[in-house]
């Protein structure tokens, strides 16, 4: 037990060093992924997800691992945990599920975009419907 205390203390400390408790905007979550190289996961179950999904809309990094089957993708997060991951649905709800998961895999850098998913993608086509 006393590891499990010790573990979530340091998750809940790093989180707690991150602006907004790890809860980006769109500007930084475009940011991560354009500049850092960040990868997006869109956790939205398939019944949430309305028109395409980030990997479908092509949005850099961007990744459909929906939340019910999430175990099936682990394969698809980088190997160095060092590496900015953004998690995104629709509400929070998954997202947040999702980016606990991540830092008790041991990931740092993990954040939740505090818009929907929707959204970014919406961002994403209007900045590629201008070039």
């Amino acid at each position: 037990m006393k590891d499990i205390k010790e573990n979530l203390q340091t998750i809940i400390d790093n989180n707690k060093s991150k602006d907004n408790l790890a809860n980006i905007d769109l500007h930084k979550t475009r940011e991560l992924l354009m500049e850092v190289g960040a990868i997006l996961l869109d956790v939205r179950p398939p019944a949430k997800v309305s028109g395409e999904n980030a990997q479908e809309a092509g949005i850099k990094n961007a990744y459909y691992t929906p939340y019910p089957e999430f175990y099936n993708y682990l394969d698809l997060l980088p190997a160095d945990k060092t590496t900015p991951i953004v998690v995104a649905c629709l509400k929070g709800w998954f997202a947040n599920r999702v980016m606990g998961y991540l830092e008790m895999m041991g990931y740092h850098n993990v954040y939740v975009l505090d818009r929907t998913i929707e959204d970014l993608i919406e961002v994403h086509h209007a900045h590629e419907d201008n070039k």
